[in-house]
């Protein structure tokens, strides 16, 4: 009896089980805010309702809502509010930056007429309203020096006050330091002019000017240094504070006297951050107009000697050239405002690079 034998059949194999999860191409977010984009200027330009400000928030919203929508059909509803949150924080941050490169674009744009070797090497001294020359070198020089004597008042003073509140300060005393800082980070720079007028200017400078009260650049120094202490005592505080505790503690194991820690291991170790603080202090007093008017009152001519006559500064000279009738004036006020910043941007720039430098040397 023969028996005859099927044949085996083979099963297709099944197709291995796969975690990956779909996602949205790469190119489905810039489509969407293209077309968002496109939908916000069709209606607001076709109803007549905004410019390009309305056209960019109403696209915002509507690539908001069509990427939400697009990952909740391809992705799931929880890809869906990530990729939407995550888009937020992107707008966010967008949002942060575009007044900062409005302001930088106005400022090279309109500054860059006036940028030429006349203005920086000459001073507006016998400089007519029509006349289209004149520059801002004597309120350069002004700038540099009010804010160099400020600053050489402020900052050792500052860090001494700092270092005093975090490693030494305790009961009423400290509290009391503490309490007068934060006081004065909120007054208004008219405020420090004032109080050097009334004691600097009227009391003490007709002692050194033969009984005449004298306005000076050492006096603007001295109203500017009242506005840059309280910020370089709070920062360089809080970045005091940061410096971890086992570096003092390790310091004093070694029998290491308490004030060359300080020097030796917290201030190197804080350096970086009182540097950011100072600056910011600096970049504060070298835009304050008020107080150098009201002490230094300001002038056409050149004066090396902050120690009498008026003496002008970039601020100033910014704020008299914005309300000045000629027609060359605005120009001027421009590019005293973009050197104004490239100043600060440098100083800051350098000084960053010094700490840095001597923070690796150690």
């Amino acid at each position: 009896m023969t028996t005859t034998r099927t044949p085996h059949r083979t099963r297709p194999s099944a197709q291995p089980p796969t975690l990956k999860a779909r996602r949205l191409p790469r190119y489905a977010a810039p489509a969407i805010a293209a077309a968002a984009l496109t939908v916000a200027a069709a209606v607001v330009y076709g109803t007549g309702t905004g410019g390009p400000v309305l056209v960019v928030v109403v696209g915002a919203l509507l690539y908001l809502a069509g990427l939400f929508a697009a990952a909740n059909r391809v992705e799931g509803r929880r890809s869906a509010r990530n990729r939407t949150w995550s888009a937020l924080i992107h707008s966010a941050f967008v949002l942060a930056v575009l007044p900062l490169a409005s302001v930088v674009w106005t400022l090279v744009s309109k500054g860059a007429e006036r940028l030429d070797a006349d203005f920086f090497l000459t001073s507006m001294n016998n400089i007519g309203a029509r006349d289209p020359n004149g520059g801002a070198y004597h309120a350069i020089v002004g700038t540099l020096q009010q804010v160099g004597i400020a600053a050489l008042i402020t900052v050792p003073l500052g860090i001494l006050c700092a270092i005093y509140i975090v490693e030494y300060g305790r009961g009423r005393f400290a509290a009391t330091i503490r309490f007068f800082v934060d006081v004065m980070t909120g007054i208004p720079s008219i405020v420090a002019g004032l109080f050097v007028l009334a004691f600097w200017v009227l009391i003490v400078s007709p002692w050194f000017n033969d009984g005449r009260p004298s306005f000076s650049g050492f006096a603007a120094a001295l109203a500017l240094s009242v506005l840059m202490l309280p910020t370089v005592v709070r920062s360089t505080e809080e970045m005091l504070r940061l410096v971890p505790a086992p570096l003092r503690e390790g310091a004093y194991a070694l029998g290491v006297p308490k004030w060359k820690t300080i020097l030796r291991v917290v201030l190197p170790t804080a350096l970086p951050g009182i540097v950011t603080g100072v600056m910011l202090a600096i970049a504060r007093a070298a835009g304050e107009t008020a107080p150098v008017l009201l002490v230094a009152g300001g002038g056409a001519a050149i004066n090396f000697n902050p120690f009498e006559n008026n003496q002008s500064s970039l601020a100033l000279f910014v704020y008299q050239q914005a309300g000045d009738a000629s027609r060359y004036a605005p120009a001027r006020a421009w590019t005293a405002a973009l050197t104004l910043v490239a100043l600060v941007l440098i100083l800051t720039v350098a000084a960053k690079l010094l700490a840095r430098r001597n923070r690796l040397g150690r």
